[in-house]
């Protein structure tokens, strides 16, 4: 059938970067919830040309999963539309498999139609328990309440930025077939800021920014990182739920680009020995009433006081949250102390072996960096532990305890050990999505070579939750 019967909606990237911004401007201006259902509703109902509305949720272990509605259902039954829990790793067992998915009509993207397809525009949803609040499995939900409850009792804003590193390697499935190949193959090795026109990393690069910018990413800044064949492209900071709704997309932009240039994008932390690994630093800071509350001209490395409470508790509760940061096996490959690794349980303005920085700053600027963050964590339970930990967590009398000899877990079975035993993650998720969270790590874990060795193993790359498509996990 040719494009002009079908006439779907195709949209020019300047013109998505306006109706995006103006989206994201009634998200952080908290525009009542339904009043943008309203608009959006008819805005569906108003454009003959849309097809379909993408509908975006993840499961525990942060997994994208995304299930298309034909607009005119989902435009008549948004307020009921329910999925198989029990499909979905680390949800509802079999017996109590019925879930409900609400929408979340402030978090609406319009998409490129080069890589998103034409007549679709994109929502992420909320699942909903059969009481109607939050399911406790999706910490997305969890997240949004969190933060939605401090803003009411305290007035306070959570802020948040990622830096996201990748890696883009050569042919199109590469992780998919890496237990046949063994290895990943280099697109450029120039290293750091090195990249010329042309080059295929600087390509892929200038393409995702180009699709984030039209999606509202509101870029800073792009390149080559440390590694052959790194990345990193860096966007403004974001109230903390779109933030981390921010993280998904970025990584699923990466894979759309990488796989229409006959490349593979890979968010593994630590997939090539010998180079250093990818991370996801995560800058926080709070505001109310538009002032940064983490600053303090007068401070010590002018970060105020609550910001330093907040550290502390995060230093506090380091090895309980390790997994919370650090998902899968390979993750701790990177905490390795000879690349740049942040495996020391300390705060520091300077060394980049703290688990936490603390950037330079200013007024508007000041911030937190907990920086032994890996790329293929849940970004909702990222930055649900961060700021749950950094708000409402303890603190320890440990002697020294922004410089005390402390370190990171160096393997998952002891972090899962870690977590499982700490009281302070059983407040943070409740015992028994806790309990499910621990042992999906276990099982994927278990199939993988208990000691770490010098060499990636087939498994770690394998089973690491993040690859994409889940195409090896009906097979469990």
């Amino acid at each position: 059938m040719s494009n002009e019967l079908r006439n779907f909606l195709e949209i020019p990237y300047a013109e998505l970067e306006e109706l995006n911004l103006k989206a994201k401007e009634q998200r952080m201006s908290r525009v009542a919830p339904d009043k943008v259902q309203e608009e959006r509703l008819k805005y569906l109902t108003d454009e003959k040309r849309i097809k379909a509305v993408t509908v975006f949720f993840s499961d525990l272990e942060g997994r994208l999963h995304m299930l298309d509605y034909d607009k005119k259902f989902l435009v008549k039954s948004a307020d009921n539309l329910t999925f198989d829990g029990s499909s979905i790793r680390g949800f509802t067992a079999q017996k109590e498999s019925d879930l409900r998915l609400g929408i979340d009509w402030s978090a609406f993207y319009w998409a490129p139609s080069d890589f998103f397809g034409p007549g679709k525009v994109l929502v992420f949803g909320e699942v909903i328990d059969k009481k109607g609040g939050p399911y406790g499995a999706d910490i997305r939900g969890i997240l949004k309440k969190f933060a939605g409850d401090y803003y009411k009792s305290h007035g306070y804003t959570l802020n948040a930025a990622n830096e996201i590193e990748g890696f883009l390697f050569a042919g199109t499935d590469a992780e998919k077939k890496y237990h046949e190949t063994g290895k990943f193959e280099y697109v450029n090795t120039g290293g750091y800021y090195h990249s010329l026109p042309g080059d295929p990393l600087r390509m892929f690069i200038d393409t995702v920014a180009e699709v984030q910018r039209a999606m509202g990413f509101q870029n800073e800044k792009d390149h080559p990182e440390v590694a052959p064949s790194q990345f990193e492209i860096n966007y403004g900071y974001g109230e903390v739920v779109a933030a981390a709704d921010q993280i998904q997309l970025y990584k699923l932009i990466c894979r759309q680009v990488a796989q229409k240039l006959g490349m593979t994008v890979s968010f593994l932390p630590k997939p090539v020995v010998g180079v250093n690994g990818s991370g996801m630093h995560t800058n926080v800071s709070i505001t109310k009433d538009k002032t940064n509350l983490f600053w303090d001209e007068k401070g010590q490395e002018q970060l105020a006081g609550m910001g330093w409470e907040f550290v502390d508790r995060i230093l506090t509760h380091g090895t309980d949250t390790c997994l919370c940061f650090n998902p899968s096996v390979n993750a701790f490959r990177r905490l390795d102390p000879h690349f740049e690794a942040p495996n020391q349980i300390k705060a520091s303005a300077t060394d980049r072996g703290s688990m936490v920085r603390i950037p330079i700053g200013n007024s508007r600027s000041m911030r937190v960096e907990v920086r032994s963050v890996a790329p293929d964590a849940n970004p909702y339970l990222v930055l649900y532990t961060v700021f749950k930990t950094g708000l409402d967590g303890d603190t320890a009398k440990i002697a020294n305890l922004r410089q005390a000899e402390r370190y990171l877990p160096d393997n998952i079975y002891t972090a899962i050990e870690d977590f499982r035993k700490a009281e302070w993650t059983t407040k943070l998720l409740g015992e028994d999505v806790k309990g499910r969270y621990a042992d999906l790590k276990q099982a994927s874990a278990d199939r993988c070579a208990r000691l770490l060795g010098t060499v990636v193993k087939g498994p770690e790359v394998q089973f690491h939750h993040e690859v994409y498509n889940q195409y090896l996990w009906n097979q469990f």
